[in-house]
């Protein structure tokens, strides 16, 4: 029994140490909060705030141009050397008018040696023409252009705000929010969120 009742005192002495403290707690509380009221309200009696109207953001723009190379593969083609087949065709010429002279005696062998070398002039001249091709060659040539790059960014904000029934304009460095201290009712000072 003995160590029921030294239980039941050590309890009652708890309670009643939880219930003095905050008793204290509640009144020290109590005097906290009417000192913070009375000096919210001195405060704020000399703070002045004007509503904001609008916010629009002032831009600055700025043009930087930049040279942007790349590499380009260029196809040129070059005609070929002998253009008109003067070669062929005088080769041509030459063996039409060799066989020719074979052919024949006296002035057959004659006719027969233009001949031939008409014939051998027209067909070595399309023989050349057949064979031969542009010559083509490729090569890598750099080309570069300049590109404009703008760039805009907010330099500032133009605030339309009211107080007092008077619009007023006041550019700022950030947005204010919807609302702004002014002082003298007239300048705007500082933001208030």
């Amino acid at each position: 029994m003995n160590r029921l009742m030294v239980n039941v005192l050590n309890i009652a002495i708890a309670a009643a140490l939880a219930t003095s403290l905050s008793a204290c707690n509640r009144s020290a509380d109590a005097g906290a909060s009417n000192g913070a009221a009375d000096a919210g309200t001195s405060a704020d009696a000399s703070v002045k705030y004007a509503q904001v109207v609008s916010v629009d953001p002032v831009r600055s723009t700025a043009n930087n141009p930049q040279e942007v190379c790349h590499d380009e593969t260029v196809t040129h083609t070059a005609p070929p050397k002998d253009q008109h087949q003067i070669a062929g065709t005088a080769i041509g010429a030459i063996a039409g008018g060799l066989l020719g002279n074979q052919i024949g005696g006296g002035k057959g062998r004659t006719l027969a040696t233009v001949a031939g070398a008409v014939g051998g002039g027209y067909a070595g001249n399309r023989i050349e023409a057949s064979h031969q091709r542009a010559q083509v060659t490729s090569s890598v040539e750099r080309r570069c252009s300049t590109v404009n790059n703008t760039s805009s960014k907010i330099v500032g904000y133009d605030v339309r705000y009211v107080y007092n029934g008077v619009t007023r304009t006041v550019r700022m460095d950030h947005d204010p929010g919807d609302r702004v201290q002014v002082q003298e009712g007239v300048t705007a000072v500082s933001d208030a969120r």
